[in-house]
């Protein structure tokens, strides 16, 4: 048997607001996007999903709205200039910084950032 990692998606409350914060990031969004209920964004040979969460309601029984940080999403930057640089463009846009960039004990530079969901996404370089 093999298995392969298909995709990460996750779900959001708006589309366009989650694209354009994603977008900040690095990835590149298809155009027209913002109005569909899933969104495929391949990057590197990984396929980073966004999904429509009254979408997900229709399809999963028994939904139940997340509590708490239940995942952690990185992005890797190239440098500490770059990861300072999209942190402070973020903040900038109105989006909650979680925690500010630092340099770490296990040698990486590193930030909190919340999506417009919520969830917490760190930022690495």
């Amino acid at each position: 048997m093999t298995v392969k990692l298909k995709r990460v998606a996750i779900y959001v409350e708006e589309m366009k607001r989650a694209l354009d914060f994603y977008s900040v990031l690095g990835l590149a969004i298809p155009d027209g996007a913002d109005e569909a209920h899933h969104v495929d964004v391949e990057q590197e040979g990984i396929v980073f999903a966004f999904d429509m969460v009254e979408s997900v309601k229709n399809v999963f029984e028994g939904w139940e709205d997340p509590v708490g940080y239940r995942t952690e999403l990185a992005f890797q930057f190239s440098s500490n200039e770059a990861l300072d640089d999209v942190y402070r463009q973020l903040t900038t846009l109105g989006y909650d910084g979680f925690l500010e960039p630092r340099d770490t004990p296990w040698g990486e530079r590193y930030a909190l950032i919340k999506d417009p969901d919520n969830n917490l996404i760190s930022l690495v370089a």
